[in-house]
């Protein structure tokens, strides 16, 4: 494995008195595309959500690039590195594409030509958002959602890019068109975290793994392992 960009050890976490997550140990490397893969209900999105701050940790560390986030926060989250693109979008209606994707850059105060320089590249990348800059973003198809939402992210400048359900009500021509873009941006030496109900898409954009199960980490390992241990193709696959 690269050198670790992500450390979580020993988090626990949840909903006030419900707890969800006991005992998570997850890593990312550098450079690294890692998956999440579990159930419905399994604590994909709850994980994510403790990672980025939006749930508060009640043990366990999380550390990005050798700094302490846990309990800092979603801001803390975001000045460190973490982007997070949540589940179904969450695109912020009325709003036009192009403003959508400068919320991403909103802690970039005095960047004004690296900002601009960023939402080029955003555009470069997803030709569609360039057709449709000034268009409601809600308005869009789920895939160009999907797009402005990640592009959205990347105008932060992450370190590591958070991806909760990426193939979430889309066709799969749109997905194969978001597993190149995501490649295209590992490339730039942004690490990703994805959490993706699709078991063998997501082995297949990804180097490691991880199976999330009732809040507990029950297997990891490389794609190549998962994708061929009889427990994650009988439960996840659907073959025995």
């Amino acid at each position: 494995m690269a050198d670790p960009l992500l450390s979580i050890s020993g988090l626990e976490a949840g909903y006030g008195e419900i707890r969800v997550l006991w005992g998570v140990d997850l890593t990312v490397g550098k450079g690294e595309i890692v998956c999440l893969v579990g159930s419905n209900g399994a604590g994909k999105t709850t994980l994510l959500r403790a990672i980025s701050g939006l749930v508060k940790a009640d043990k366990g560390s999380i550390v990005i690039d050798g700094g302490e986030i846990a309990g800092g926060g979603p801001e803390v989250a975001l000045s460190s590195g973490i982007a997070h693109v949540p589940e179904g979008r969450r695109l912020f209606r009325t709003m036009s594409v192009k403003d959508n994707l400068l919320m991403g850059a909103y802690l970039r105060v005095g960047e004004d030509k690296a900002v601009a320089a960023d939402l080029d590249r955003v555009m470069t990348m997803f030709p569609r958002l360039a057709e449709r800059r000034n268009q409601d973003a809600a308005t869009l198809s789920g895939g160009e959602q999907q797009m402005c939402a990640i592009g959205r992210g990347i105008m932060s400048r992450p370190k590591l890019l958070m991806i909760d359900e990426l193939s979430l009500g889309l066709a799969p021509t749109a997905v194969d068109m978001l597993s190149d873009s995501l490649k295209e941006i590992n490339a730039t030496g942004i690490s990703i975290l994805l959490v993706e109900q699709d078991v063998m898409s997501a082995l297949d954009l990804a180097s490691r793994g991880y199976v999330l199960d009732r809040g507990r980490i029950t297997m990891s390992g490389t794609s190549a392992e998962l994708a061929a241990a009889p427990e994650v193709r009988e439960a996840y696959m659907g073959v025995a």
